[in-house]
């Protein structure tokens, strides 16, 4: 991602998506901040951007699909499937990892075309926290026989789950980390009004 575009995706999710305060988590932990994802992820401009770069690192990763559990990862793998259908390489099919398995209509853990024995996958999220969440999306598609090359975040929240991820054998890139938020909001606390 050149500069400029890293620039107008962090003042987008500074302020969009980022809050200081006192909120519970879906860990269950408290936190000092929230960010909500969905304000960038399903804005026009942050799903152009958040699509154009987990894409670069799709196509250096050579995979065949991006999945990630529902709800979190729903607009970013649909973006990097749409950014895939436009640059003039190979497509990039999304599926969705659902939360639990649907016992009608077609049933299965996956929603959208499911990754397949040997396919080179890559789990998306919106935010890293204790990584339980692609942990447990992960478990599933490793039981499709697909290989998880890597594990792609918008915002690594740098409360562990990183070091979860990476020990349980998983590479993980962030396009951002709480220090680049925390940094961001710092410095637009000094700007002048």
């Amino acid at each position: 991602m050149n500069a400029g575009d890293r620039q107008r995706l962090l003042r987008l999710m500074k302020d969009r998506a980022f809050r200081e305060g006192d909120f519970l988590l879906t860990s269950g932990r408290r936190s000092s901040y929230y960010f909500d994802g969905r304000l960038v992820t399903l804005d026009p401009t942050g799903a152009l951007l958040i699509g154009r770069e987990m894409l670069s690192w799709a196509r250096e990763d050579l995979l065949a699909k991006v999945g990630g559990p529902t709800l979190g990862a729903d607009p970013m793998v649909a973006s990097v499937a749409v950014c895939s259908a436009i640059d003039g390489g190979p497509e990039i099919g999304a599926f969705i990892v659902r939360k639990d398995v649907k016992d009608h209509g077609t049933g299965g853990p996956f929603a959208g075309p499911p990754p397949t024995a040997g396919e080179r996958v890559a789990i998306v999220d919106d935010a890293l926290t204790t990584g339980g969440s692609l942990l447990g999306a992960a478990e599933k598609v490793t039981s499709t026989g697909a290989l998880i090359v890597a594990i792609y975040t918008l915002l690594d929240r740098e409360e562990g789950g990183r070091d979860r991820l990476e020990a349980a054998g998983y590479r993980v890139r962030s396009i951002f980390t709480r220090s680049d938020l925390v940094s961001a909001s710092v410095v637009a606390s000094l700007e002048p009004a």
